[in-house]
């Protein structure tokens, strides 16, 4: 069981500067507003989950922090940059810093795992030839490798991703985003479409990064069990606000369940 960050560890990094601080954001539709007036700030170095009924926002939340949805109004500020102000080229590069991983995995199906990992580097540098391994240069198969190793698919390497479980398609699809080198890490409920016992395994791997790399991570999570377990702080989404922060060690299943009870 990964242990949660000890309280001296949580107090340091509460000390530092936010990894992402967000101020009165908001995100209106044509027929109703989702976002009210979000605020809350991130210390880097650590796992947030972030929980709410459906249809609460979760999801437009993570999307308006990196402009996949332009907010309606408000401040984000992450890994140093004021999000809202960059023009397109900076706006790109700061999107290769960002991890994202989704609930459906966005891989090239008839293409093999490592092909797919590699395609990955684009994010961060121009490499024409990072389309699949048969040309991709040596240092980049090399580097995708290593990040199918770290998920534990070095054996899968030149697998059709079509061919592999649900859960193996989406460690492919974290090995991908860690060709990236990504600061931090934005995952959109990672374990919705898995079995109990994969999910786990998949939250558990992307814990272990924010561990061993010193990343920082915003999980959507809907599995109560999963929030406890792999996360060290939870921040809860109701009526467009947070309505909920609190430290996972001070936090149980019946007070979360309340939470969703009462946004609800």
């Amino acid at each position: 069981m990964n242990a949660p960050l000890p309280p001296q560890a949580l107090a340091g990094s509460a000390l530092a500067e936010p990894v992402l601080s967000v101020a009165a954001l908001t995100k209106h539709f044509p027929d109703r507003p989702v976002l009210r007036g979000v605020d809350f700030a991130l210390a880097p170095g650590q796992a947030t989950a972030l929980i709410g009924a459906n249809g609460s926002g979760k999801s437009t939340l993570l999307r308006c922090l990196v402009r996949l949805i332009e907010p309606t109004s408000g401040q984000v500020r992450m890994l140093g940059r004021d999000v809202p102000a960059l023009v397109p080229r900076a706006l790109r590069q700061f999107r290769a810093e960002v991890g994202i991983v989704w609930q459906r995995h966005n891989l090239v199906p008839r293409l093999s795992a490592l092909s797919n990992v590699i395609h990955g580097v684009q994010a961060r540098m121009s490499c024409p030839r990072a389309w699949a391994q048969s040309l991709a240069p040596a240092a980049v198969r090399d580097e995708a490798m290593t990040c199918l190793d770290r998920v534990g698919l070095a054996d899968r390497a030149l697998v059709r991703v079509d061919s592999l479980s649900g859960g193996q398609q989406q460690r492919v699809a974290i090995a991908r985003m860690l060709m990236q080198r990504p600061r931090f890490i934005l995952a959109d409920e990672p374990d919705a479409s898995l079995d109990p016992q994969t999910g786990e395994e998949v939250m558990s791997l992307l814990l272990n990064l924010v561990r061993d790399d010193g990343l920082s991570l915003l999980v959507i999570s809907h599995r109560l069990e999963h929030t406890l377990r792999f996360s060290d702080r939870i921040l809860g989404l109701a009526n467009g606000r947070i309505a909920l922060d609190t430290a996972t060690a001070r936090a149980n299943a019946t007070g979360l369940r309340q939470f969703f009870d009462e946004a609800a």
